[in-house]
């Protein structure tokens, strides 16, 4: 199978990097700290969600703001503590790649989106954060303003996500989506086509774009 696209989006985490063993240990803390029960934590999607949506779940709106700002600091504080690593295929994938052909497309803030790329040596032209945004994954914005700042017709876009609700976003946003089994199972994934992780597939990059094939 080969895709055709003129411009590439990557969401972060659990795409490009896992950060889970971090997400793990910063929000068990963070509920502990805020009185959160683990069965009131446990109904709740992580996963692809900006921080302020998943606080605004399980608090009182007044404490939302607090609430972001702690997780933030938290997760930020331990990127250093082994918070982030590459995921496979990732390096050589993002370095066959012109800058102005892709983009980072993450629910993470954009100062924690910056701390984990730049612990791991990713340095996008074009980063989109859910500080750029109003409503965030399954909504299709995060995408379509990445399309626009690329100046690329959705249509002629790949979205790449581990998530149900980034895919969902991807869809949404009349893009062709590719879903990486990082960190869901490919029965909960619905995509145009599913590979393990990045290490499954290469980009030609040609004058009228990016082909995009699976290895043999």
């Amino acid at each position: 199978m080969k895709i055709h696209a003129q411009a590439l989006l990557f969401d972060n985490d659990g795409t490009l990097v896992s950060s889970l063993a971090s997400v793990d240990r910063c929000w068990t803390r963070w509920a502990t700290e805020y009185g959160i029960t683990a069965e009131e934590f446990a109904r709740v999607e992580l996963h692809g969600r900006p921080a302020a949506e998943i606080a605004a779940d399980l608090l009182p709106a007044h404490l939302v703001p607090e609430a972001v700002a702690r997780i933030e600091n938290l997760e930020v504080e331990d990127v250093p503590h082994d918070g982030v690593r590459l995921l496979p295929g990732t390096r050589s994938f993002l370095d066959g790649l012109p800058a102005d052909r892709w983009a980072v497309v993450t629910s993470a803030t954009r100062r924690l989106a910056e701390a984990r790329l730049d612990a791991v040596g990713i340095l996008p032209k074009t980063l989109i954060a859910a500080d750029d945004i109003t409503r965030g994954k399954p909504d299709p914005e995060p995408y379509l303003l990445a399309a626009r700042e690329l100046g690329v017709d959705p249509a002629r876009c790949v979205v790449f996500e581990d998530a149900p609700a980034g895919l969902q976003a991807g869809r949404a946003a009349g893009m062709t989506t590719v879903a990486l089994t990082t960190t869901h199972q490919a029965r909960e994934l619905t995509a145009d086509l599913v590979v393990r992780d990045l290490s499954a597939l290469s980009a030609l990059v040609t004058d009228g774009g990016v082909e995009i094939s699976v290895r043999a």
